[in-house]
């Protein structure tokens, strides 16, 4: 996971008194339940800056709020990749291969390989999908539970944490609901059970849940 986009989430805070207030401001500002310019408030993130921050122009403000917000979307984005990316390629495939047999235009050799069967095309041999989802359930054991540590390390508060890996999780089970929506019409049972194997969602969903 790059140390520059984990610097970035917390980047807001380094002229605060500490990790803690900024923790606090986010997991509020996630839920909608608080601004981060806040002025009412002692515990304000915006108290612990600068002076020269506390005088700025409104705008400034909003654009540093809005900075914040776009980080976390960005974290967000880059962990669901980092992690389901070859299902989100696969998808993306399957999805053009259908959308250019509806469309028409291509020659008759080209409309006679694109018509052939899901799992007759070379990317999506039922061995080629095995591959994929390996490569998933290797990043989920792997890589997901280092972002993990990292989010445990920069953000305190478990309550933080799990806003924040909310959408992730989504993400996550969501490339795997379409992927096996993919394979019940496309594979047969025993493709499905004896060489793809997929986890369930109810386990996926189990299993991502006890990384927190």
């Amino acid at each position: 996971m790059s140390h520059r986009l984990r610097d970035k989430v917390v980047v807001e805070c380094s002229n605060t008194h500490g990790l803690a207030i900024f923790d606090e401001h986010l997991r509020r500002i996630l839920r909608g339940q608080a601004s981060l310019f806040d002025w009412s408030r002692s515990t304000s993130l915006a108290r612990t800056l600068s002076p020269r921050v506390l005088e700025s122009q409104i705008d400034a403000k909003k654009e540093l709020e809005k900075s914040l917000k776009a980080t976390c979307e960005e974290f967000i984005m880059s962990v669901t990749k980092l992690v389901v990316d070859p299902m989100l390629s696969f998808v993306t495939k399957v999805t053009a291969v259908k959308f250019s047999l509806s469309s028409g235009g291509q020659s008759q050799k080209q409309e006679s390989i694109l018509a052939k069967p899901l799992k007759d095309q070379a990317f999506a041999s039922p061995d080629k999908v095995a591959e994929i989802i390996q490569k998933v359930s290797a990043a989920i054991q792997q890589e997901l539970p280092t972002v993990i540590e990292k989010m445990k390390l920069y953000l305190q508060n478990p309550s933080t944490r799990t806003i924040l890996f909310k959408p992730i999780k989504t993400n996550i089970v969501e490339a795997h609901v379409q992927v096996q929506s993919l394979l019940k019409a496309e594979y047969s049972p025993e493709e499905i059970q004896s060489i793809i194997n997929m986890v369930s969602i109810q386990d996926l969903q189990a299993q991502l849940d006890n990384l927190l």
